[in-house]
């Protein structure tokens, strides 16, 4: 590839660029993670992240990817040969799915077509179903990241209370956390779990589990082993602000300063903005004649926008045009997507100019790679941002 000058646009939904505060935050010296100035750190780690959840309740922080939060929220909870539901809206809940199976579970799958959301009048058909209440846990994604489509949490959890079920209520959050409305208490759910390295701005390495009181009795009975994901044993020292092995130091320190981050902004702010680029990138897709692959609006994803190509037209050759002469890197299209689609990410440390040089490569690119498409797509989601812009912004300029 091409020595280029200028920073590289990374335009993946996750790992998401880190912010230079965040750099700082992490470059700071290491401490004794047993001693008091760490634990006073910890204790203030713990009480804040509990925050950007919107739950009162214990967050757990394990040194993994989002998946050991997953590994952790099945082993803690359930039992071998416990049924669970999985809501399949894309290639993330295809992977859960996956694990469940190798843990012994017995996960049934409710499909759509990748397209939309979770339905959730299926899901409280299902559930009205099941009158022995042989389901223990229904699996959802908020955001799944393959399809560029979001679930309504809130509708997923009144479902399930219009049919009376008990199943433990377990949502992934890795790409929607700190992204988009999100109330683990609120909407009554059990287990959220998250990760470091989109809406939160962290490199990679950072796992997040919130866990329900209900989910805490539930582990009290489970009989799936654990060992390094064991809520127990973190629990049982969070609370002094400290970990039970040696934790990710750097990791933690920028985790404060993203937490900090982000309440300067104020999370409604921060969720304002990824609905507005959300928009623009749209915006400029439906000005260039192509398809987001979403096909429900309510469903649209304010994380990333999955670009559906034109018949005859490779996606992953498109994005290798794109990367090698504009030093951009979109997202590839994931499993039945594969070749199909692209994925341009607007979450995390971005704002307008970013995403506006972002669909920039991407018209470009679509030139060079002789994809028919109208021109325009840019002006488009320019016109959008500049009458979007607040008052305020616009009386200043």
């Amino acid at each position: 590839m091409a020595n280029h000058a200028g920073r590289h646009f990374l335009q993946i939904p996750g790992p998401t660029p880190v912010p230079e505060r965040v750099h700082n935050a992490m470059a700071r010296s290491m401490m004794d993670h047993r001693g008091p100035a760490f634990c006073e750190f910890g204790q203030k780690l713990f009480a804040d992240v509990k925050g950007i959840f919107k739950t009162q309740q214990p967050v757990i922080i394990f040194p993994s990817s989002g998946t050991g939060s997953w590994e952790a929220a099945l082993t803690n909870t359930l039992s071998p040969g416990d049924h669970v539901l999985v809501m399949e809206t894309g290639q993330f809940a295809v992977l859960w799915t996956k694990m469940a199976e190798r843990m012994g579970l017995k996960p049934e799958v409710i499909a759509n077509d990748w397209r939309s959301g979770a339905d959730a009048n299926a899901l409280e058909a299902r559930l009205r179903a099941d009158s022995s209440q042989q389901i223990k846990a229904v699996c959802v994604v908020q955001n799944e990241t393959s399809t560029g489509a979001r679930t309504h949490i809130d509708e997923i959890r009144k479902a399930m209370d219009a049919a009376g079920h008990s199943a433990l209520l377990m949502v992934d959050t890795i790409s929607s956390l700190a992204a988009m409305d999100y109330r683990h208490d609120e909407w009554g759910v059990d287990i959220t779990i998250s990760g470091s390295q989109k809406g939160l701005m962290l490199p990679p390495g950072l796992s997040f589990t919130a866990v329900s009181q209900k989910a805490l009795a539930a582990s009290k009975k489970a009989t799936l082993a654990r060992a390094y994901f064991s809520w127990d044993d973190m629990l049982a020292i969070n609370g002094s602000g400290t970990f039970p092995y040696t934790p990710p130091i750097g990791l933690l320190f920028g985790l404060a300063e993203t937490i900090t981050m982000l309440n300067e902004e104020g999370l409604s702010n921060v969720f304002a903005r990824h609905e507005r680029l959300a928009e623009a990138t749209r915006r400029a897709v439906k000005a260039w004649g192509l398809e987001v692959w979403c096909q429900d609006a309510r469903a649209y994803s304010p994380v990333v926008t999955a670009v559906e190509m034109p018949e005859g037209h490779n996606s992953d050759a498109f994005r290798k045009i794109v990367l090698e002469n504009f030093n951009m890197s979109l997202g590839t299209g994931l499993s039945k997507l594969a070749g199909k689609a692209f994925r341009i990410a607007h979450l995390g440390y971005t704002n307008e100019l970013t995403i506006m040089g972002a669909l920039a490569g991407v018209e470009m690119g679509l030139e060079l790679a002789r994809v028919p498409h109208n021109k325009g797509g840019v002006s488009a989601a320019m016109a959008y941002l500049a009458q979007a812009a607040s008052p305020a912004t616009a009386q200043a300029a």
